[in-house]
């Protein structure tokens, strides 16, 4: 089975794009969605879809203190544990 990593890195390339381009996400995963230019919308949805394919809980102030791609799979692993 895929890590928890890898499994986001696919949905990210599914279903997120900045200007039709895909992000360019480096292998730590330590970069802000936002900050690479996802819009808020795009975030919202996507933390929608993180819940559902990962059976986890997002808040709102989860989703603002998960700042890195890295801390939303840490989060992930840890709420799974």
């Amino acid at each position: 089975m895929a890590s928890t990593g890898d499994r986001i890195r696919q949905l990210i390339n599914d279903n997120l794009e900045v200007d039709g381009q895909p992000i360019n996400l480096p292998d730590d995963l330590n970069v802000s969605l936002s900050g690479a230019g996802v819009s808020s919308t795009d975030l919202v949805s996507f933390a929608k879809l993180l819940s559902q394919e990962f059976n986890v809980t997002l808040s709102p102030d989860d989703c603002v203190r998960l700042d890195s791609v890295r801390k939303v799979v840490e989060f992930i692993d840890t709420s799974a544990a």
